[in-house]
C-alpha cells in the first residue's frame, strides 16, 4: 500500500513539474516574440534590400513611369483631406472596379477632376447592402483615413470609412475591436 502511495506522490511531483515547465516556455516565448520598433537606419537598409529585388525594381520602375508618376500625383492631391480627416466631394464614375482587381467591394469616383478607387474591403455581410443603392453620377461625400497605390492599378486608392449621400450616412466603417 505504501508504495501505490508514493508512486501516487511522484506521479503528481512529475506531473505538475512538466506543467509548470511547459508554462515557463510559453511565458519566454512570448517575451520573445515582442520586438522593438526598427531604428531609422535599419527601415532604410530593409528598404535598399528590399528594393533589390525583382518586386522591389518592378515598383521603382513603375514610380518612374508616366503611369506611376499620375498615380502617385493623384494620390498626393488628397492627402491633405486623408490627413486631417476631413470630407471629400465625389462622384460616382463606375459602380465596378477595374478588371482583375481584388480589392473587394468598391466603386470608381472622382475627386477634384481625378479619377480614385473607393475601396471599402471584402464583403463579409450586409454591411455594404446601403452601398448597393449608389449610382453611376451619384454626388458623395467621403472621408477616408488611408490613400494608397498599387502598381497593378492605375488609380490611387481610398480606403471608405465614412459615405454620405443627400445629407443622409449609407455608410460608417466600424470601429476596430481590440484596438487603439
Amino acid at each position: 500500500m505504501k508504495k501505490a502511495i508514493y508512486a501516487l506522490i511522484l506521479l503528481v511531483v512529475v506531473v505538475s513539474g512538466l506543467v509548470f515547465a511547459n508554462h515557463e516556455i510559453k511565458n519566454d516565448t512570448s517575451k520573445k516574440t515582442t520586438s522593438k520598433p526598427l531604428s531609422a537606419a535599419d527601415r532604410e537598409a530593409a528598404v535598399k534590400k528590399w528594393e533589390a529585388t525583382p518586386g522591389g525594381i518592378a515598383y521603382t520602375k513603375w514610380k518612374a513611369s508616366p503611369e506611376g508618376k499620375k498615380v502617385l500625383a493623384s494620390a498626393t492631391k488628397i492627402q491633405k483631406y486623408i490627413n486631417d480627416s476631413t470630407s471629400m466631394e465625389a462622384v460616382v464614375t463606375s459602380l465596378s472596379l477595374p478588371p482583375g482587381s481584388r480589392l473587394g467591394f468598391g466603386v470608381m469616383v472622382r475627386i477634384d477632376g481625378e479619377d480614385y478607387i473607393l475601396s471599402f474591403g471584402l464583403e463579409t455581410s450586409n454591411e455594404f447592402q446601403q452601398l448597393q443603392s449608389l449610382k453611376v453620377n451619384d454626388k458623395i461625400v467621403i472621408r477616408s483615413s488611408v490613400v494608397s497605390h498599387a502598381p497593378k492599378y492605375g488609380y490611387p486608392i481610398v480606403s471608405g470609412d465614412y459615405v454620405e449621400r443627400d445629407g443622409k450616412i449609407i455608410y460608417k466603417r466600424a470601429p476596430h475591436k481590440g484596438g487603439c
